[in-house]
């Protein structure tokens, strides 16, 4: 069982950063695609980013070119670094993995973060 926990949301004003953070705890694995997604309110879950064992990243249009994902394998810890915020960026993001695939094309995330909110105002 595997047990992911986010930190690092909170409120920012629009062309601001944050970072947020998602530690792995139980018995993750070698193989791996992780990802953030958001949710607004009233509104579908998107994805962000993904991540996968390789470091193959890939991002969602919105967000190309402002986030950037990344693990650090050695603390279990995914990143997702959010840069020119936008008021539309703002929703609740949660962290998911799954760690019987090599590559993010066959992912289907298993576990899930509790997720942390983000908003930005303009």
């Amino acid at each position: 069982q595997v047990q992911l926990v986010e930190s690092g949301g909170g409120s920012v004003q629009a062309g601001g950063s944050l970072r947020l953070s998602c530690t792995a705890f139980g018995n993750t694995a070698s193989s791996y695609c992780m990802g953030w997604f958001r949710q607004a309110p009233g509104k579908e879950r998107e994805g962000v980013a993904t991540i996968s064992m390789f470091r193959i990243t890939s991002y969602a249009e919105s967000v190309k070119g402002r986030f950037t994902i990344s693990q650090d394998n050695a603390k279990n810890t995914l990143s997702l670094q959010m840069n020119s915020l936008k008021p539309e960026d703002t929703a609740m993001y949660y962290c998911a993995a799954d760690y019987r695939v090599r590559t993010c094309r066959t992912a289907d995330f298993a576990y899930w973060g509790q997720g942390t909110q983000v908003t930005v105002s303009s």
